[in-house]
C-alpha cells in the first residue's frame, strides 16, 4: 500500500509518457541557463565581501613555502583547521587566479553550476519532486552568496559530495567512496553523511567489498596527508580532524536562543551527540531497514545465512541493488539529522543541506503549501544577519517539524524491482 501511495503521489514524469519524462530534463536545462545568467549578474554587480579568502591564501602560501607543521600554518582568522585536501584545492585555485578575487569568483561561479548540475541529476533520476519544484534549488540568496561572494571551502566539499552521490546512485561504490573521501579532505562536515553511507554499503555490498571501499577511502586521506604525517603527524591529526571545536556563540544561526554559558557547555555537546546517535539508530532500524525486518534482524540474517566464514565475507545480501530514491533518501536524511543536532551552524554551513531541502520536504506527507512555507521559513532564517534568538528558535522549530514529517512518512521500498534491473545495469554502463 505504501508503494502504491508513493507511485500515486509521484509527478507526471513517472507516467511513462516520453513527453512527461522529458519535461524535468528540459526544465533542469532551463534552470541551469537562467542561473548561469544570475550568477554572472551577481559577480558583475554585487560587491564582494572578504571573510576567509585572505586567510585561505595565507595558509596556502605557508604550505607552498614548505611548512608542514599545522600549528604554524595560520591566517588572519586563526589556525588552519581543515584536512590536507583543502590546501591542495586552494593551492590550485591560487595558481589559476594568482590569488585575485574576481577570477576566483568566476571559477566559483562555474563550480556553482557544476554543483547545481549534479544536484539536478539526482533529483531528475529519483523523480521525487514534481518538475516545477526543481526551481526551488535556484532560489536561495544565501547559497548564491556562499558560492560566488564568499568563496568558502564548503562549496568545494559539497560539490565533491554530490559528485560522489551521483556515482553511488549509479552503483559505482568504490569510485564514489574515493570522491567522498576527497570531499572529507576539504572539509569534515561531509562526515555527517558517513553513517548513512556505511549502512547503504552494508545493504549493497559484501563485507569484503565494504572493507575494500573503506580501505580505498582511508588511502585517500593517507595519500593527501603524507607531507604532514611524515613530519608532524600529531599536529596534523589534532588540528585537521578536531571534532571537539567550540564555535563562537555570536555566529550561531541555529542555537542563538540558548544562553552562551549553556551553549559552550559540555553538557549540551554530549546531549546533542546522544540525540544524534539515537535518532540515527531509530531511523535506521524502523525506516531504512524496515523492509529487512529492522537493522538488527538484517545484521543477524547476514550471519545466519552464511554457511562459512568465506561466504560471510564474500557474499552480498540476497537483494543488493538499491533504488536511486532509497540511496538519496538515506543520505539526505542522515545528513539532516546531523544538521538538526549540530551545536552551531554558521552562515556558510547552509550549503551543507540546502540542496537536500526540497527532496526532504517532498519525502514528507505534508501538503504542498506547507512544504513551500517550511522551505521559505528556512531560507528567511538563514538570511537574518546577525541571527537572533527568535530567528534561531524558528529555524530549530522548522527543522524539528521537517524531521517529524520524515519520521511519519512511509518508508520507500529500497530495492530495484526485477523488471528494472536491466535498466539499472544499462545506466551503470553508461556511467
Amino acid at each position: 500500500m505504501a508503494r502504491a501511495r508513493l507511485a500515486k503521489e509521484r509527478p507526471a514524469s513517472t507516467s511513462g509518457q516520453p513527453a512527461d519524462r522529458r519535461r524535468p530534463l528540459h526544465f533542469a536545462a532551463f534552470l541551469l541557463l537562467a542561473d548561469a545568467a544570475l550568477v554572472a549578474l551577481i559577480i558583475a554587480f554585487v560587491p564582494y565581501t572578504k571573510i576567509d579568502w585572505d586567510a585561505y591564501m595565507s595558509q596556502v602560501d605557508a604550505f607552498r613555502e614548505g611548512e608542514t607543521d599545522y600549528t604554524k600554518i595560520e591566517g588572519d582568522t586563526g589556525p588552519l583547521v581543515y584536512p590536507a585536501g583543502f590546501l591542495y584545492v586552494y593551492s590550485a585555485i591560487k595558481f589559476l587566479t594568482a590569488g585575485q578575487v574576481f577570477p576566483a569568483q568566476i571559477l566559483f561561479g562555474v563550480l556553482y553550476l557544476v554543483n547545481l548540475s549534479l544536484v539536478l541529476l539526482l533529483y531528475v533520476k529519483t523523480e521525487v519532486l514534481p518538475w516545477w519544484a526543481l526551481g526551488l534549488l535556484c532560489l536561495s540568496k544565501r547559497v548564491h552568496s556562499i558560492f560566488v561572494l564568499r568563496l568558502f571551502n564548503d562549496c568545494v566539499a559539497m560539490t565533491l559530495l554530490h559528485a560522489a552521490m551521483v556515482l553511488i546512485v549509479y552503483h559505482k561504490w568504490y569510485l564514489g567512496l574515493i570522491i567522498f573521501s576527497g570531499a572529507v579532505s576539504v572539509k569534515m562536515n561531509v562526515l555527517l553523511f558517513a553513517p548513512s553511507l556505511f549502512l547503504l554499503m552494508l545493504k549493497a555490498m559484501s563485507i569484503k567489498g565494504v572493507f575494500l571501499a573503506l580501505l580505498g577511502a582511508a588511502g585517500v586521506q593517507v595519500l593527501l596527508g603524507i607531507p604532514f604525517l611524515l613530519s608532524h603527524p600529531v599536529e596534523y591529526i589534532s588540528r585537521a580532524f578536531n571534532l571537539g571545536r567550540v564555535f563562537l556563540h555570536f555566529w550561531s544561526v541555529n542555537f542563538k536562543f540558548v544562553p552562551e554559558k549553556y551553549f559552550v557547555s559540555k553538557e549540551l555537546a554530549i546531549g546533542l551527540l546522544i540525540f544524534h546517535l539515537t535518532t540515527l539508530m531509530v531511523f535506521a532500524h524502523y525506516k531504512w531497514f524496515k523492509h529487512e525486518g529492522g537493522l538488527f534482524h538484517f545484521v543477524h540474517s547476514r550471519f545466519r545465512d552464511a554457511a562459512s566464514i568465506q561466504q560471510l565475507i564474500s557474499c552480498k545480501p540476497r537483494q543488493s541493488i538499491l533504488s536511486k530514491e532509497h540511496i538519496v533518501t538515506v543520505m539526505f536524511v542522515g545528513n539532516f539529522i546531523g544538521i538538526v543536532c549540530a551545536r552551531s551552524l554558521h552562515y556558510q554551513f547552509y550549503s551543507w543541506y540546502f540542496y537536500s531541502l526540497p527532496f526532504l520536504l517532498w519525502r514528507t506527507q505534508f501538503p504542498t503549501v506547507v512544504r513551500i512555507i517550511l522551505f521559505v521559513a528556512v531560507e528567511l532564517c538563514w538570511n537574518v544577519y546577525p541571527s537572533t534568538a527568535y530567528s534561531s528558535l524558528l529555524l530549530f522549530f522548522v527543522h524539528l517539524v521537517i524531521l517529524f514529517g520524515l519520521w511519519s512518512s512511509p518508508a520507500e521500498y529500497p530495492y530495484v524491482d526485477k523488471k528494472d534491473k536491466a535498466d539499472s545495469k544499462e545506466s551503470g554502463k553508461a556511467m
